[in-house]
C-alpha cells in the first residue's frame, strides 16, 4: 500500500507540472500560429511550389558535379546518400575507409530508429547480418533485477529494436546506397572545405592513391563522425567526455533475459550487456573520466578482474573472465556535445559530426535517422539548390524541426547516466535508488519512460514529467511512514539535485527549441521560391 500511495502522490504532482506545461505551450501556440506549412501552396508567405519532377526524381543541372556532397559514409552518410539519391539527387559520397569499421558502439538501434529505417526503405539492412531482435531491458542493481519491455503493443510484429555488428550494419547501406545509379561512393579523405565568398563550394580531398583533388556541388554535408576535423567551421563545438567505454565480446553466452539488453547499476558506473549476433554478446563497461587504467601493462585486466567482475550477474562471470583472458579488449571515450550550427551558405552539419550525447541508452543512430527524415522531406521540394543564401535560410529549419526528438534523446542518455553513476552523496544514491524502484513499479511507470528510451515517444514534456516523478517518488519513500527533519532535508536536496541534473542539459539543448520549436521564426520556414 505505501508503495501505491506513493505512486499516486508522483503522479499527482507529475500531472500538476504537466497541465501548467501544457498550458503555457498552447498560450505560445495560438499567439505563434504558424501562417503556412514549409510544405504549403502558396498561403501568405507568397511561395508557390511547383514540382518539374519526372515520378518524384529531380531533374539536376548536369554542369555541376552532383547536386550534394556527402563527407563519410557511416550510419549517417551512407544512409543519407541512398536517400538523397533515391530522390534523383547526383551524390558523391567521400569517405576515408571503405573497409567495414570495427566499432564497439552503434551496435544497438532502438525500436524507434528502426522505424526511421522503415520510413527510409532500409529496413533490409538489418537482414542477413545475424541481427537480433531486442525486445527491451533488463535493469541489475544490488542483487535485484527488473524488466522493461518495449511498448510494441499497437506496433507490427517485425517492429522491435536490432542489434548487431555495426561494420556490418554500415556495408549493407553502403552497397545500397552505391547501387544508385547516381550516388558515386568513393574512398578518399577529405582535407578542407572549399569557402569562396561565405558559402561552400565543395571538397579538397586526397584519394586513396594520394592525389589531391576538388569536388563541387552547391550542397555539401559533412557526416565524418565523432572525431569530425571539419566540425570547426561550420559549428561551435563544446565536447564533453564524461567517460569512456571498454568493451568486450562474451562468446557462447546466454544472457539471463533472452533478446533485452541488460544494464547493470554497478559501482562506479553502469555496464551494458546486450547480443550482436547469434553466438556473441557486447559487454561495455563505462569508465568514468578520461584516464583508463593501461592496456599495455595489465593494469585493465586487473581492473576489469577485480572491481567489475564480482558485480556482473553470476551466469555471465565464467564468460567475462574468458572475454578478458582472450585479450581483444577495445575501448573509446564517450563524447557528447549539443547541437551548436553556424549556419553556412553550401553546408550543413549532420550526425556525430554535429550532435553527440552519451551512448548509454543507444539513442544515436534513432537521432541520426530521425535527422535524415526531416532532411529529405525539407529538400524534396526543391529542384534547385545553387541558391546558397536562400537555401540556407530555408535550412534553418532543420536545425529547428529536429529539436524535439534529438534533444529528448540527448537529455535523456545525460539525464540518466548522471542518475545511474555511483556516488558517496546521499541524495545521488537515494535518486538512483528511487529511479531502479520507479520503474519497478510497472504499467505507466514503466512503460512510459521506456518509449521516451526506445525513441517511440520522444517527447520532451513527457520526460520532464517522469524525471520529476522519479524525484518526487524518491521525496516520498524517504517520507514514509514518518518524516523527520533529516529526511526532509533529503528530500529537499533531492528535488534540487535533480534540477541540477536535467536543467543544465535542457538549456544546452536549449529550451525554447526544445519545448516551444513554434515560437522560433525558422519553424516556418518556406522554401525558396522560383
Amino acid at each position: 500500500m505505501a508503495m501505491v500511495g506513493e505512486c499516486i502522490v508522483g503522479t499527482f504532482f507529475a500531472s500538476l507540472l504537466g497541465f501548467v506545461l501544457l498550458y503555457i505551450l498552447r498560450l505560445w501556440t495560438v499567439k505563434h500560429r504558424r501562417k503556412d506549412h514549409f510544405y504549403g501552396n502558396g498561403g501568405e508567405s507568397g511561395y508557390e511550389f511547383r514540382s518539374d519532377n519526372i515520378n518524384g526524381e529531380c531533374r539536376p543541372d548536369k554542369n555541376s558535379d552532383a547536386d550534394v556532397i556527402i563527407v563519410g559514409a557511416g550510419v549517417a552518410g551512407a544512409a543519407l546518400a541512398h536517400t538523397l539519391g533515391k530522390d534523383g539527387r547526383r551524390v558523391h559520397v567521400v569517405e576515408r575507409d571503405l573497409t567495414e569499421p570495427d566499432r564497439i558502439v552503434g551496435e544497438l538501434l532502438q525500436p524507434g530508429g528502426y522505424l526511421k529505417l522503415v520510413e527510409l526503405g532500409l529496413e533490409d539492412c538489418v537482414e542477413k547480418i545475424d541481427a537480433q531482435s531486442v525486445l527491451g531491458y533488463a535493469l541489475f542493481k544490488d542483487g535485484r533485477n527488473t524488466k522493461l519491455s518495449y511498448p510494441l503493443e499497437k506496433f507490427h510484429s517485425d517492429v522491435s529494436g536490432r542489434s548487431f555488428h555495426n561494420g556490418r550494419f554500415i556495408q549493407r547501406m553502403r552497397e545500397k546506397a552505391a547501387a544508385l545509379p547516381n550516388v558515386q561512393l568513393e574512398q578518399g579523405t577529405v582535407t578542407a572545405l572549399l569557402e569562396e565568398n561565405g558559402t561552400i563550394k565543395g571538397v579538397q580531398y586526397k584519394t586513396k592513391t594520394g592525389e589531391e583533388l576538388k569536388a563541387y556541388a552547391p550542397l555539401t554535408i559533412v557526416c565524418d563522425g565523432c572525431f569530425s576535423n571539419l566540425r570547426r567551421s561550420l559549428c561551435k563545438p563544446m565536447v564533453d567526455v564524461p567517460s569512456c567505454f571498454v568493451g568486450l565480446v562474451l562468446e557462447n553466452c546466454p544472457l539471463p533475459f533472452p533478446n533485452h539488453g541488460h544494464v547493470i547499476l554497478a559501482d562506479p558506473s553502469p555496464i551494458l550487456f546486450y547480443p550482436i549476433s547469434s553466438t556473441e554478446v557486447r559487454c561495455l563497461v563505462d569508465v568514468p573520466g578520461k584516464k583508463l587504467p593501461s592496456l599495455a601493462n595489465g593494469e585493465m585486466a586487473d581492473y576489469l578482474k577485480t572491481v567489475v567482475a564480482p558485480q556482473i550477474p553470476l551466469m555471465l562471470h565464467d564468460a567475462f573472465i574468458a572475454a578478458i583472458d582472450k585479450g581483444n579488449i577495445k575501448t573509446m571515450p564517450n563524447r557528447s556535445m549539443p547541437a551548436a550550427p553556424y549556419p553556412t551558405p553550401g553546408a550543413l552539419l549532420m550526425g556525430d559530426a554535429f550532435n553527440m550525447r552519451h551512448p548509454l541508452t543507444g539513442g544515436g543512430m534513432t537521432v541520426a535517422l530521425s535527422d535524415i527524415v526531416v532532411l529529405r522531406d525539407l529538400l524534396k521540394p526543391l529542384q534547385d539548390l545553387h541558391d546558397g543564401d536562400s537555401l540556407c535560410r530555408y535550412l534553418e529549419s532543420f536545425y529547428t524541426l529536429r529539436k524535439p526528438v534529438a534533444s529528448t534523446i540527448n537529455t535523456l542518455a545525460g539525464a540518466l547516466y548522471k542518475v545511474f553513476c555511483a556516488s558517496p552523496d546521499q541524495v545521488r544514491k537515494e535518486m538512483r535508488e528511487a529511479c531502479f524502484d520507479y520503474l519497478s513499479l510497472g504499467g505507466a511507470c514503466s512503460t512510459g519512460p521506456v518509449a521516451l528510451l526506445s525513441g517511440l515517444n520522444p517527447r520532451p514534456l513527457s520526460l520532464v514529467l517522469h524525471f520529476f516523478a522519479v524525484a518526487i517518488f524518491g521525496v516520498g519513500r524517504l517520507l514514509l511512514p514518518f518524516p523527520s527533519p533529516k529526511r526532509l532535508w533529503i528530500g529537499a536536496r533531492l528535488i534540487l539535485g535533480a534540477s541540477g541534473i536535467i536543467f543544465p542539459i535542457i538549456k544546452a539543448e536549449g529550451v525554447r527549441q526544445m519545448f516551444f520549436p513554434v515560437t522560433v521564426p525558422a519553424y516556418y520556414r518556406a522554401p525558396p521560391a522560383k
